[in-house]
């Protein structure tokens, strides 16, 4: 594949008959749930689940989405997304990149990317990431 950046982390997607609109291809929908689907996962993979961030109550939010739609898919075709933390200024701050690739001609289907900012989950106020967030986040920044 040829992925935007280095070592993604990755998971493969069939769209099913459930996740077809109205024009016969992929929601749009669909791929914004998958994004947050592997957001969770790589997160669990580096360390840190929901649990830990309800423990901790801390939480990184989306302070903003985007997402570039640029190739339809359609149920049934054999789909990899992967996702990166790409950036993160270590206090409040991080940013999350997605690329989702059709498997059968590696062509880029999907571009995302997420600006997340670390909140006090009580609160819902912005609040320093605690040590085990540094821990687990900042050593998987790719650039």
């Amino acid at each position: 594949m040829n992925w935007d950046y280095a070592a993604p982390f990755t998971l493969p997607r069939v769209p099913v008959a459930a996740d077809i609109d109205g024009l016969n291809h992929t929601n749009n929908a669909v791929y914004v749930r998958w994004c947050e689907q592997i957001g969770w996962a790589h997160s669990e993979a580096l360390g840190l689940s929901l649990e830990d961030y309800r423990r901790l109550d801390r939480a990184m939010a989306i302070r903003r989405g985007e997402y570039d739609y640029l190739l339809p898919t359609f149920e049934g075709e054999a789909l990899t997304l992967a996702t990166w933390l790409v950036g993160g200024d270590g206090k409040l701050t991080m940013e999350r990149r997605f690329q989702l690739v059709r498997d059968s001609d590696g062509a880029t289907v999907l571009r995302g990317r997420w600006d997340l900012v670390c909140i006090d989950i009580a609160a819902g106020k912005p609040r320093r990431m605690p040590p085990a967030f540094l821990e687990a986040y900042m050593p998987a920044i790719v650039g």
